[in-house]
């Protein structure tokens, strides 16, 4: 008899515990409002909730990244509006000067002289600003943003050359999955004009343009002179000199400088001695654009009115070509910038249909949850009533 009274109270204890369990299961969904507290609430929906969120994790980290490039693309845009702008209000100077706007009392030299002054100024500024740095990244270093990409050298106080020495490509950062974007570009790209053309000469000394392709860039000024038997040609006013030579083919003379610039020559009519200018269209940056105008308006070089402003005419061309390319890269820009607001705009329907998925998997239904609850209650009161007959025994129970 006692072994079949244990065995009562065992059972009987054991279903207590089942009720109080569950009972206790129900209030705490009810109290937090989720059906899913720990994993062993439901496993397959917790696996599932924990995926979604993850999921919804990495879209708010991919949101943010598009937020930071949005920023960092509008900045680059704001500096090539700038850019674009200074550059209609320097050919409008330039413009003024060639036509005669300024008087000889107020003109000529004076008036070459402040223009060359402001274009300085310019330089100065469009080399800060091709340096711009956004969260202490260079904009416009490509692949290379830890260091400035323009670095300068200055001749009396002024600059005399740019160079890049940033990344040749553009340093691409993942938006969203399996979606990369251009977020810092290169500075080669965006400043520099690259559809070479077929360089120009400008001069009475008889040379032409070669047959080989000359890597020179934007324009350059080709010294010929003459040692009593041969004439010399220079591109680095006179620190490298080529012989013409008296016999053979001189149609394609390779003139070079000490920096491995190359022009080709044809100097088949060469005639007299002098300076002259050689412009290769399609080859501009913004730098060596204005360097170029600066230097022909300072006229170092005793230029022939006349001359100089028909070469200033020339030059002032370069600055259409440049300002062009500022032009389309903006517009590239701001494209862009479009692209990545409907990108994030996307990530965040994504991101709120995730959200509403776990919602659903994982809140309580708390009108069920009451009638569970009190189905349980009522359960676990009939089962204490069970209890206490079954565990109701008198002396005739051992007999």
């Amino acid at each position: 008899m006692s072994g079949s009274l244990n065995n009562i109270y065992n059972n009987v204890n054991f279903a207590l515990h089942l009720h109080s369990n569950a009972i206790s299961i129900l209030q705490e969904q009810t109290s937090t409002g989720s059906r899913i507290n720990r994993v062993s609430d439901d496993p397959t929906d917790a696996y599932r909730v924990l995926g979604l969120n993850s999921q919804k994790s990495s879209l708010a980290n991919y949101m943010s990244t598009i937020a930071d490039v949005m920023n960092m693309q509008e900045t680059a845009s704001t500096v090539l509006d700038d850019m674009s702008t200074t550059f209609a209000g320097t050919k409008v100077s330039l413009t003024q000067i060639l036509s005669g706007t300024y008087g000889e009392g107020e003109g000529g030299a004076n008036s070459r002289e402040r223009v060359s002054s402001q274009i300085n100024d310019i330089l100065e500024q469009m080399v800060s600003s091709a340096n711009t740095k956004y969260a202490n990244h260079y904009l416009f270093g490509g692949s290379n943003t830890s260091s400035a990409p323009y670095v300068i050298e200055r001749t009396d106080g002024q600059i005399s050359s740019v160079t890049y020495q940033g990344g040749s490509q553009s340093r691409e950062i993942e938006m969203a999955p399996g979606v990369k974007s251009a977020a810092f570009y290169s500075g080669s790209d965006i400043f520099a004009v690259d559809d070479r053309g077929t360089p120009v000469f400008f001069g009475g000394t008889g040379s032409a343009v070669g047959t080989g392709t000359s890597n020179i860039k934007g324009s350059a000024w080709l010294t010929v002179t003459n040692d009593g038997t041969n004439y010399k040609l220079s591109i680095d006013d006179g620190a490298t000199e080529i012989t013409v030579p008296l016999a053979g083919d001189i149609s394609n003379i390779a003139v070079t400088d000490a920096n491995g610039q190359v022009l080709y020559v044809d100097a088949t009519n060469i005639n007299s001695t002098g300076t002259e200018m050689v412009q290769v269209p399609g080859t501009y940056d913004v730098f060596s654009s204005l360097i170029s105008i600066r230097d022909l308006l300072e006229n170092d070089r005793d230029i022939p009115e006349a001359e100089l402003k028909s070469l200033m005419d020339k030059l002032t061309e370069s600055l259409d070509e440049v300002n062009n390319n500022l032009l389309q890269k903006q517009v590239s820009i701001g494209a862009k910038i479009g692209f990545l607001d409907n990108l994030k705009n996307n990530l965040e329907n994504i991101k709120f249909d995730t959200e509403e998925e776990a919602t659903v998997l994982q809140e309580a239904d708390i009108a069920q949850i009451a009638i569970d609850l009190s189905r349980r209650e009522a359960l676990y009161q009939l089962s204490l009533q069970t209890a206490g007959r079954l565990m109701s025994v008198s002396l005739l129970d051992f007999i």
